[in-house]
């Protein structure tokens, strides 16, 4: 029998499944359930479908009884999991972005561009197989999309900034939003006396900070109680964390700025952001050690540099052809 994954459950019928992505509590997949139908926000990779299957089952929930698997965007640690998801649950359809549509109907693209970086072995690795989803089961979400999961009605918000195929979802039922990446990333070891620390995610390749206040200010401009996180769980004290966010992601351009002519960048960049969190951290109260602490960020704070390097460099691209 597959082992359960972590699994916590809030108010309204949202759980939170460990995606058992890398480590436990770094991505999750949300559960939403309205009487006897249910949904997916986000999915994981090829690997977290064994454990997420199981969780249904203990709740009683059957496979024909899912009838959407949301996807906030099409990064692979949200999205690798959907086609074998697709296949697990007959009667589910996919929500996309637009802008993210072609790749789940046709993913090699994707997953060329994800081979480059990580190569084969280690993608096969990391995410598994992936394959295509047939278009009629791919529901296209613009801006402002009504679902009904029964009659509960969960509103799609087109929220780029991390990525332009990315899209939050509102739901009054509960006053949540489901933000992928849009509102950060906040890990459960870092949360202090019942205060989360959130810090914003600029990974590659689509990174643009104007489009990312703006969404921040659009899901705030909403009031909602929480947030549900896929990196991690459930969040509350939004204000605060909005305006944090957005000091950060300012924080974080002018370290690109200032590390553009660094000899070897990347490493700028990381230690710069390094030294940035950790001063954050402590003003925090965090009670991991510095070690602990910069080893639970490294991956993030390592793709966040390589973000803001592809950002700098199309942003000196696009002034010079200006």
């Amino acid at each position: 029998m597959e082992q359960l994954p972590a699994i916590v459950d809030h108010p309204h019928g949202i759980s939170t499944i460990d995606a058992r992505y890398h480590r436990p509590g770094r991505a999750a997949i949300h559960l939403i359930t309205e009487g006897n139908r249910a949904a997916l926000v986000d999915t994981g990779t090829r690997f977290s479908v064994p454990g997420t299957m199981a969780a249904l089952a203990t709740k009683h929930i059957t496979p024909e009884q899912v009838d959407y698997i949301f996807l906030t965007h099409i990064h692979l640690d949200h999205a690798g999991g959907a086609s074998e998801f697709m296949r697990q649950l007959p009667n589910a359809k996919l929500v996309v972005h637009p802008h993210g549509a072609r790749h789940m109907i046709n993913p090699a693209k994707l997953i060329a561009g994800v081979m480059a970086v990580y190569g084969e072995s280690e993608f096969r690795r990391v995410y598994g197989d992936i394959h295509p989803i047939a278009a009629e089961r791919i529901i296209q979400a613009p801006d402002n999309t009504l679902i009904e999961l029964n009659d509960r009605t969960l509103r799609l918000l087109d929220t780029p900034g991390h990525a332009r195929h990315h899209y939050c979802i509102y739901d009054a039922r509960s006053d949540s939003i489901f933000t992928g990446d849009t509102f950060g990333v906040s890990y459960r070891e870092l949360d202090v006396n019942g205060l989360e620390f959130v810090f914003p995610t600029t990974s590659p390749v689509q990174f643009d900070p104007i489009a990312a206040h703006t969404s921040i200010d659009r899901l705030m401009a909403l009031q909602p109680k929480q947030a549900f996180l896929t990196h991690y769980g459930c969040i509350r004290n939004l204000a605060q964390h909005a305006t944090h966010m957005h000091t950060l992601i300012d924080n974080f351009v002018e370290i690109a700025q200032q590390t553009a002519e660094a000899q070897d960048r990347q490493v700028a960049l990381i230690k710069a952001l390094q030294d940035l969190l950790w001063q954050r951290l402590v003003a925090h109260q965090c009670t991991l050690t510095q070690e602990a602490a910069l080893s639970l960020l490294l991956t993030d704070i390592t793709l966040n540099a390589q973000g803001l390097a592809i950002w700098l460099d199309q942003t000196k691209k696009m002034n010079t052809v200006n």
